[in-house]
């Protein structure tokens, strides 16, 4: 019986040791292209997931239903002699405890993605050296996104993973790419990381704890208290807004959550909506529609 077991428990250990990070998607658009039929883009796709998914991020152990969810969609503008522009739009998400439905964590476009790839290239990423703008790019959001899913389970659970995310920034400045540099007007890929980084904005990762794993994570059990700490939540914001009007983080964290908010303020239990829709309006006045919408 004792040698039966031992290969079964290796072989389930195996199972778990191996299981990655990420549960993502990678979808590469061609449409907008002329030549949008031709075999690489299906192969740059192919490679992308594989790349995503099969790559070992971190030293943690996932579990199968660990993994994180996530959907990266490259919309090409632009191919030519093996050069590649467009923009990527990266979201993910997380179960809620006790329900079966996932809420956004981050949903971000960013607009300044260009590379080259031959096809059928191997994507390999090294820490310790950029190879091109395509690994790093896609390197650089997986860190994020796996930092962002942390941050809504400990408080400041993802510090580490935006470490790595910057580590990627400092290898990527020396190129000519777009995205990279502290320098400009648009908001980029240094900026986010930066501000995720920056002790600035000590409220935000506060705000994503709270609001998930005191918030959402006991609306099941119990709504009233639930809506209370998402409602008292909002008022983090306010201090960060304060400080630097128009954050950046300010406005990717109300760009995956509007439309959350809302629908949780609709019903059930009620809460003093008058100075919520107030703090909202304040902090986030570009979803005021939605704000709207919350009745009191």
């Amino acid at each position: 019986m004792r040698n039966f077991l031992i290969p079964i428990f290796c072989i389930l250990f195996s199972l778990a040791t191996n299981a990655q990070e990420l549960n993502a998607t990678v979808t590469v658009n061609s449409s907008e292209l002329p030549q949008g039929d031709l075999p690489v883009f299906r192969t740059l796709e192919r490679s992308l997931n594989d790349f995503v998914n099969k790559n070992k991020w971190t030293n943690r152990v996932y579990k199968e239903n660990e993994r994180v969810n996530a959907q990266m969609i490259i919309t090409l503008s632009k191919y030519e002699s093996n050069r590649f522009e467009g923009n990527i739009v990266i979201q993910s998400s997380r179960p809620v405890f006790n329900t079966s439905y996932e809420t956004p964590i981050f949903n971000y476009k960013d607009g300044q993605f260009s590379f080259q790839y031959i096809e059928f290239e191997p994507l390999v990423y090294n820490e310790n050296n950029y190879s091109s703008n395509l690994v790093g790019v896609m390197a650089y959001y997986v860190y994020v996104i796996l930092g962002m899913d942390a941050d809504t389970f400990s408080l400041e659970g993802g510090s580490e993973y935006f470490k790595e995310a910057q580590k990627v920034v400092t290898q990527a400045q020396g190129t000519n790419f777009k995205g990279w540099s502290n320098t400009g007007k648009d908001r980029n890929r240094f900026e986010l990381v930066d501000d995720l980084l920056s002790n600035t904005y000590r409220e935000f990762h506060v705000a994503m704890y709270n609001y998930h794993r005191k918030g959402l994570d006991i609306l099941g059990d119990n709504n009233s208290t639930g809506k209370q700490v998402i409602a008292g939540t909002m008022k983090l914001f306010e201090a960060i807004q304060k400080r630097r009007p128009n954050a950046f983080l300010i406005q990717t964290f109300f760009d995956a959550k509007s439309e959350e908010i809302k629908s949780v303020f609709s019903d059930g239990p009620k809460v003093d909506v008058v100075k919520l829709k107030e703090t909202l309006n304040n902090v986030a006045p570009l979803f005021r529609s939605a704000w709207d919408d919350i009745k009191y």
